[in-house]
């Protein structure tokens, strides 16, 4: 049991630091952070589109961010290192605040206009497909939601919880809690539909010269000839040096032999 409280712990303290970070990073890109366990301490990976907003002048803001973790969350030994986002635009997590801030900004009756620029730069960066939902009280006293979506984004399947990428960001505005939810099918996922031709090689076929073809064939013969000589030579060597191994063979015979041999001829 004490394995098992340990590991929940563990697991409720991350949460907590993944909910600090989002709510203290909220207006500056955050997309998402990495824990890992080293064996030093703790090493925290912040993504965002906007990573100097984050370190800050002269890093005031990283330090604050290790003391926060080292003291209230008793992370020990915290690293933290800032990685800046490719393509801000094909990030939910990123698009929902953005959504977020201009909702803010420019109030719940334009969410019309900020739904769809959103989703034109997300398709223009070349999403596959996307949704954006904005729930809440927009523009009625009554709480619905509303969808902006483009191209094409799977709801079911294996695409759709593996490959589909979702943001979540909340936002207090004068009527009330608005909810903001962003779908991104990013470029280069491979779909199960999708089949691929191969092209098939082109094989050219060169007339070859009569010269070069008389050529070829002379060569030809004269290898062969070659090999024949070759071959006869080695053959008749093979000869000689057996009718030598005969000869010397007949020559040496153990003492006994020779000893037999000449009491036969007295």
């Amino acid at each position: 049991m004490v394995v098992e409280r340990k590991f929940v712990k563990d697991k409720i303290r991350e949460y907590m630091v993944r909910e600090y970070l989002a709510s203290y990073l909220s207006r500056v890109g955050f997309s998402h952070i990495d824990i890992q366990k080293t064996p030093v301490g703790f090493s925290i990976i912040i993504y965002s589109s906007k990573p100097g907003l984050i370190v800050g002048r002269k890093g005031v803001n990283i330090k604050e961010i290790q003391d926060t973790l080292q003291n209230k969350f008793k992370l020990e030994s915290p690293v933290i290192d800032v990685r800046e986002v490719e393509s801000p635009e094909l990030d939910p997590q990123i698009v929902a605040e953005m959504v977020g801030i201009q909702l803010s900004r420019f109030g719940v009756s334009r969410f019309k206009a900020i739904g769809h620029k959103a989703l034109d730069r997300t398709m223009q960066a070349g999403a596959v497909g996307a949704e954006i939902k904005i729930a809440g009280k927009v523009p009625s006293t009554r709480a619905r939601f509303w969808k902006f979506y483009g191209g094409y984004l799977p709801k079911c399947g294996d695409v759709a919880v593996n490959y589909v990428d979702k943001g979540y960001k909340t936002v207090k505005l004068k009527p009330g809690l608005i909810g903001i939810t962003v779908k991104i099918l990013s470029p280069g996922v491979r779909m199960p539909d999708q089949i691929y031709l191969r092209e098939r090689p082109v094989v050219s076929v060169e007339e070859a010269k009569p010269e070069e073809v008389e050529k070829e064939i002379a060569e030809v013969k004269a290898k062969e000839s070659e090999k024949k000589k070759n071959g006869k030579k080695a053959a008749d060597a093979a000869a000689e040096s057996g009718v030598a191994a005969d000869a010397a063979a007949e020559n040496e015979f153990p003492e006994e032999v020779s000893e037999e041999i000449k009491e036969n001829q007295e």
